[in-house]
């Protein structure tokens, strides 16, 4: 008893003892609570967003965590764990590395060329089993925003090697669109696509809160190595911490920023938006904000267009981001907070169909409850009454395609109908195509009018 007493003692002295030869740091304090996913420490005087250092005794010697500072009540601080906070014990030391600089402003992470074909963590460190970037051009994760008033408007079209985006939904250089859809129904596959196709200088994919499975699956066989070799993959899957899911977002959106600053056309394809809210949801949910709509609170219908505004075109003359934020509607529920806020931010949305996917309908673009608001601006009238008339034949099938199906229908009642009777079976070869297939802007376009030329001869 006596024996194995003493040997408790000698280890908490050994323990201490390596506390005490840590150096003295301009401030630090020590934890008092850690519940849930927040800790709380007392004796630091630190702005949100500081970095912060929490120290545990590893059995080997003294180990760091790094935290982020996310909210304050009188001398408390709250900071959330970037990693893993096994082994911490009450009254740990904490410490401000830098002074108190923020995350933001304060930790600089690589970015450049540099990182092209590379797959990167929220944080810069390599996942791809290569050295880390060796990469003299750094920069911090927040950037001021650009003055609305001198950004390049849209004017040019975006080839996305997408039949039914290009003919039907055009998308311009610099616009930044939604992609709706619930799980299963393809959105990965269409996302793989235009990371082959679009006509881009550089591909920026942000794999933000999704399964670790598929982080390597989208890699290895939706984007394949013609889409690599041209791109930068930042993954923050669902098991790092929501700071990090959080960082990763940003992080994704500064690297497209900076090659957007060098004059290049970016892709910015960012899966997914909602897991990003979530994200938030889940910080500002631990410090005790009251939730809001539907378990959001405010502040993450404040943090969706921030991000979001960063994306887009430069100044005239210079580079452009082109979008695509997937947001996954939960039940196939178009109303979900989050779809709605981001409907309200964006430049147009592609909506993707369940019933559309489960019959084998590939990509399952429902092109009624799909929009493109800059399309107008982008292509001729005439292609655009083409447009218009292939959704109002479209409408018209769909409305009444239970009575054509039953033979209730009689021909001629309907001079509308009875054209989209006839058409049918060339507008569902139109919108659909083969995964490994591409059809650019004048194929789209072609096709399309001679969609209308054939049934007017």
């Amino acid at each position: 008893m006596t024996s194995a007493l003493n040997r408790w003692v000698s280890e908490i002295d050994a323990s201490e003892r390596r506390f005490s030869e840590l150096p003295a740091y301009r401030q630090y304090g020590r934890l008092t609570r850690a519940t849930g996913l927040v800790m709380e420490a007392v004796g630091l005087k630190l702005p949100i967003g500081s970095l912060c250092i929490v120290e545990r005794d590893g059995g080997k010697g003294i180990e760091k965590v790094e935290s982020e500072v996310v909210g304050f009540n009188g001398q408390i601080l709250y900071l959330m764990p970037l990693e893993n906070v096994d082994g911490i014990l009450p009254g740990a030391r904490v410490y401000a590395p830098d002074g108190g600089a923020s995350m933001a402003q304060g930790k600089q992470l690589p970015l450049g060329p540099v990182l092209l074909g590379r797959v990167l963590d929220a944080a810069g460190r390599p996942l791809d089993g290569l050295p880390a970037p060796d990469s003299s051009h750094r920069g911090s994760l927040s950037t001021p925003p650009i003055n609305p008033l001198i950004r390049d408007p849209i004017k040019d079209v975006l080839d996305v090697g997408v039949r039914a985006i290009n003919g039907l939904l055009t998308v311009g250089r610099g616009q930044r669109m939604g992609l709706f859809a619930g799980s299963g129904v393809g959105k990965s596959v269409l996302l793989g696509m235009m990371a082959r196709y679009t006509k881009a200088d550089v591909i920026v994919v942000g794999l933000i809160g999704e399964r670790g499975r598929e982080v390597k699956d989208f890699i290895e066989n939706i984007l394949g190595a013609e889409g690599r070799s041209r791109s930068v993959v930042i993954a923050a899957p669902a098991d790092v911490s929501p700071l990090l899911r959080m960082q990763g977002a940003a992080y994704t959106t500064r690297i497209a920023e900076d090659f957007r600053d060098r004059g290049m056309d970016v892709l910015l394809i960012m899966d997914s938006l909602t897991r990003y809210a979530m994200a938030q949801r889940e910080i500002a949910l631990a410090i005790g904000e009251p939730p809001a709509t539907k378990g959001y609170p405010p502040s993450v219908f404040a943090k969706l267009p921030a991000l979001v505004e960063r994306a887009g075109n430069g100044v005239k003359g210079g580079g452009s981001v082109t979008a695509f934020y997937t947001v996954l509607t939960e039940g196939d529920d178009q109303q979900d907070p989050i779809a709605d806020s981001a409907r309200a931010i964006l430049d147009g949305h592609v909506v993707l169909s369940r019933q559309l996917a489960e019959s084998g309908h590939y990509p399952a673009i429902d092109i009624e409850a799909s929009i493109s608001r800059a399309m107008t601006e982008l292509i001729a009238e005439p292609h655009y009454k083409q447009v218009r008339q292939f959704k109002q034949l479209l409408s018209a099938w769909q409305r009444n395609r239970d009575l054509v199906s039953v033979g209730a229908y009689a021909a001629g009642s309907d001079p509308l109908l009875d054209q989209a009777i006839g058409l049918h079976t060339q507008m569902e070869s139109y919108l659909q195509q083969g995964i490994h297939e591409c059809s650019p802007c004048e194929d789209a376009t072609s096709k399309l009018a001679a969609l209308f030329s054939a049934s007017a001869s």
